[in-house]
């Protein structure tokens, strides 16, 4: 066997077992409080330092984080350049969507923001603001239900990106799955992308208990989680 396919076998039979006994190693699951508040996000900027053509020649996946806490600026700067309206008119956003059905979410959840209480917000694209979801830094509960993996635990802010697939699948039918996961993987290199811009380092991490997490976030029953995309300075 390949030395190089070691740790993805080794990391998908640990979630088979995880799913198959419905624990996940060091996932607290704590009781936290509903957070009722809407957070105003500053304005994307449009002309950045860094050209396209170099973010992409840079983009690479990064696993190791400083402790230095991101701002509230480079947060919405993520946020926008994976879900963020780009037609006011037309509401059109900055990745592309089947029939612009739009069946992604997008959560943070944040440890380590300057300007802004841990917890779980949800992104609101229209307005582009946090809509606060739970009080309290649920980094360590993430890292648990995505088997102990470091840079959840490490970032300052994990991105969770999760679907309503019935958005989707109910103008295309059971080929609108594959529509959606299209979709998460342009919003996610969007977001390298805009991570390398900016300066930072980001990760796709799909090796995680969907229903552990969902229970942690207090998702919707129709959402699923599709994407962990942990942030922070390298």
């Amino acid at each position: 066997m390949p030395g190089g396919k070691t740790p993805y076998l080794l990391m998908a039979a640990i979630l088979a077992v995880a799913l198959a006994t419905g624990a996940c190693p060091n996932s607290r699951e704590a009781a936290t409080e509903p957070m009722n508040m809407t957070i105003n996000l500053p304005e994307p900027r449009l002309d950045g330092d860094v050209s396209v053509e170099r973010a992409i020649e840079q983009r690479r996946s990064v696993r190791s984080y400083t402790d230095e806490a991101l701002s509230l600026a480079e947060l919405s700067q993520l946020l926008w350049s994976a879900q963020g309206i780009t037609d006011e008119a037309r509401n059109l956003r900055a990745s592309p969507s089947a029939g612009a059905t739009y069946p992604l979410e997008l959560y943070a959840v944040v440890g380590n923001v300057e300007d802004l209480d841990a917890g779980v917000y949800k992104y609101n694209p229209v307005g582009n603001e946090l809509v606060g979801v739970l009080e309290g830094d649920l980094r360590q509960d993430i890292y648990g239900a995505a088997l102990r993996q470091d840079p959840v635990r490490d970032a300052p802010v994990v991105l969770v990106f999760t679907a309503v697939y019935e958005r989707t699948t109910g103008r295309y039918g059971e080929r609108g799955i594959r529509f959606v996961h299209m979709e998460v993987g342009h919003a996610a290199q969007n977001v390298y992308l805009q991570a390398g811009a900016l300066g930072l380092g980001t990760v796709v991490i799909g090796a995680f208990d969907e229903d552990a997490t969902a229970r942690i976030m207090g998702l919707p029953e129709e959402e699923k989680a599709l994407y962990l995309m942990p942030v922070g300075r390298m």
